[in-house]
């Protein structure tokens, strides 16, 4: 890993806003999965959190490598994943016209937030706008009711960023260090990472401070042993 590649990954991984994300609830086109991941990246989200993801991912890779630096959740069902969400300590919205929905804008996404965007025909379920703590809107003018899902989350999502930014969270770290090491090994050594993955035993080795892996000779004689054709 060169010296400037390091530390573009470095200064995007202090960017990281942990305690802001998605839930993707059976949003399934995989385009719009895709668009709606690379969003969460370039507004700093770490975490992605999704229902009938494994039915999206084998359809075909996921954004242009944007998964390498995204850590996305799977869950069997939105109840569970709301209620793990909340107990996490954050505030739940969902997209969805009703009586007392509010306009996108007018959140406070300074707190711990995690905004649901459901499925692409039927938006979100009754379940998800049972659990959510408020449901919200983007104002529109025009003919059309709604914008497409991945437009949604890119406008809801920045809005967010400039909250965010104006409030100065951008400029203290988040990340923990143990989660930083992971990144950096996933997205700074994605091969090496990839035969971690098939050995399925190991442990994450250290990044040092060059952004190079740490690892005893007998770590990396188990990983050759575990994938003799790879390394």
């Amino acid at each position: 890993m060169t010296p400037e590649r390091l530390q573009r990954i470095n200064d995007m991984l202090a960017l990281r806003q942990t305690d802001l994300t998605v839930l993707l609830e059976e949003v399934h086109k995989p385009h719009n999965v895709s668009a709606i991941i690379r969003s969460c990246d370039a507004v700093g989200v770490q975490n992605v959190h999704t229902v009938w993801f494994e039915k999206v991912a084998t359809i075909r890779p996921i954004s242009m490598g944007a998964h390498d630096w995204i850590d996305i959740h799977s869950h069997r069902s939105v109840e569970q994943a709301i209620t793990q969400l909340k107990g996490e300590g954050k505030q739940v919205l969902v997209t969805h016209l009703s009586d007392t929905a509010i306009d996108f804008r007018e959140v406070d996404y300074t707190k711990p937030t995690a905004i649901i965007f459901g499925q692409e025909r039927f938006g979100a379920t009754e379940q998800a706008i049972a659990q959510a703590d408020q449901d919200i809107v983007i104002p529109m003018m025009g003919m059309t009711q709604s914008l497409n899902v991945s437009v949604a989350a890119a406008l809801i999502l920045y809005e967010a960023q400039r909250q965010r930014q104006d409030a100065g969270m951008y400029d203290n770290t988040q990340l923990p260090e143990d989660l930083r090491q992971r990144i950096l090994f996933r997205g700074g050594h994605s091969l090496v990472y990839k035969q971690w993955q098939e050995h399925g035993e190991l442990p994450y080795p250290e990044i040092d401070e060059q952004g190079e892996i740490v690892a005893a000779d007998a770590w990396w004689q188990a990983l050759k042993q575990g994938n003799p054709n790879r390394l």
